[in-house]
């Protein structure tokens, strides 16, 4: 509804003659009464919030039917409801995924914080100014350009498999463990950009201010740089870690018995794959509050830019 320059002034006319007929009337405890135009715009409002509501559910239900007709009218859908989605397996599947979950629930933890910690110390390897630090920043710019290129699960098997082949006294052959290094080395690299592009948003100005004011150069890294940093780097970082959870499934290549390791043993002895769903879907599950709370997060700090909040 398209409303006049003419048609807005009185409005505000007849709002203001509402306000202050209601002011006079103040002594008798009469309320604010809204104008006519006013109750009709609201009406209007509400009219399209319903419509849209009406709208978006009727089209949601008929993409939902029409994806349902589609699969389950497929020539080969008996055969993969019995094969993928067979109750029984299921039931039988879902105790031992959730058992594996609580190790991949805690590598998420462990190498949650050795990412964060081994990404930021290479991020401000590769920020430092000064030729005495230059080979620091080579090894340092060497080493995301590496993890950052090498694939994932190429860099699980060789830490998974290579290492223990080559029989070192004293180092692990624990498949968690190894698992869990060759995770922290790949999403450390990926971090160690997330920090590095945070730090270098920050205006030189910031340093300069700090250094004025009596601050070592370390000093206004600690207090005024990283800080800034962090908190404009909050949601990639958090993506960061919905993926790291996601991959901690990885490790079950090396033999480790975390939930996709304990559905393959049930596939692998029933020949069924509804165990794998399970497993997909737990982990799913486990994945949508953490997104969620990084778009709720995304969001609060978009929110706080636009109205001229601390990032």
């Amino acid at each position: 509804m398209t409303v006049t320059k003419g048609e807005s002034a009185r409005e505000g006319a007849d709002d203001k003659g509402d306000m202050t007929g209601a002011a006079a009337q103040g002594g008798s405890g009469d309320g604010y009464v809204p104008s006519e135009r006013r109750l009709e715009r609201e009406r209007h409002q509400r009219a399209r919030a319903r419509r849209a509501t009406a709208v978006a559910a009727l089209s949601t239900l008929v993409t939902a039917v029409v994806l349902y007709l589609v699969v389950v009218d497929a020539p080969g859908w008996p055969r993969t409801k019995e094969t993928f989605f067979n109750a029984h397996y299921a039931r039988e599947a879902l105790p031992k995924v959730l058992e594996g979950l609580w190790l991949n629930v805690r590598l998420l933890a462990v190498c949650g914080v050795a990412v964060l910690v081994l990404g930021m110390l290479i991020a401000i390897a590769r920020t430092l100014r000064g030729p005495v630090f230059v080979p620091l920043r080579v090894l340092a710019a060497a080493y995301t350009d590496f993890f950052r290129g090498l694939p994932l699960i190429i860099n699980l098997m060789i830490v998974v498999l290579g290492v223990p082949a080559l029989r070192l006294q004293g180092v692990t052959v624990d498949p968690v463990l190894l698992g869990g290094t060759a995770l922290t080395l790949t999403y450390s690299a990926y971090v160690a950009e997330v920090f590095r592009a945070g730090i270098e948003s920050i205006h030189p100005s910031q340093h300069a201010a700090a250094r004025s004011l009596g601050l070592t150069n370390r000093q206004a890294l600690r207090y005024v740089v990283l800080p800034q940093a962090v908190r404009r780097q909050v949601p990639p970082l958090l993506n960061d870690l919905v993926s790291l959870q996601k991959d901690t499934g990885l490790v079950s290549i090396g033999g480790a018995v975390d939930a996709v390791r304990a559905a393959d043993i049930i596939v692998g002895r029933s020949m069924n794959y509804t165990p794998y769903i399970v497993a997909g879907l737990v982990f799913v599950a486990l994945t949508i509050p953490m997104t969620r709370f990084t778009d709720w997060v995304t969001a609060r700090m978009d929110r706080q830019r636009d109205q001229g909040g601390a990032l």
